[in-house]
């Protein structure tokens, strides 16, 4: 079985600062992109952030792009989604994906159609 499971969401205040980890299981991930999506109520799903497995290169959402920042550990199979700055408009369920990798991650990535699977998610509530 295939697993991402999400966990470290929960509530802070505006400017506070919140650490999401995704930990895989039931295959390697070393040939995927690893993807952070994030959905409001009422919202689509939108991108956030993702890394290369192998080679660690990194996609942000122009607006996250400073505050947040993706990483991996290899040696526990985990996806790091680091956030700062945290404003309410970034009170979201957010889900951790995986994709395939072909040639062009950069095109990809931001993609959540093009993602394989998914964990189920977790709340990060900013109040203001």
């Amino acid at each position: 079985q295939v697993q991402l499971v999400e966990s470290g969401g929960g509530l802070v205040q505006a400017g506070g600062s919140l650490r999401l980890s995704c930990a895989t299981s039931g295959r390697t991930f070393s040939t995927y992109t690893m993807g952070w999506f994030r959905q409001a109520p009422g919202k689509e799903r939108e991108f956030v952030a993702a890394i290369t497995w192998r080679t660690g290169i990194t996609f942000y959402a122009d607006s996250m792009k400073g505050r947040f920042t993706i990483s991996r550990d290899s040696a526990s199979d985990t996806i790091y989604l680091e956030m700062n700055s945290l404003k309410p408009e970034d009170t979201a369920v957010y889900y951790c994906a995986a994709q395939r990798q072909g040639t062009s991650p950069s095109i990809w990535a931001r993609t959540a159609g093009r993602y394989d699977y998914w964990g189920q998610g977790t709340q990060a509530t900013v109040s203001s």
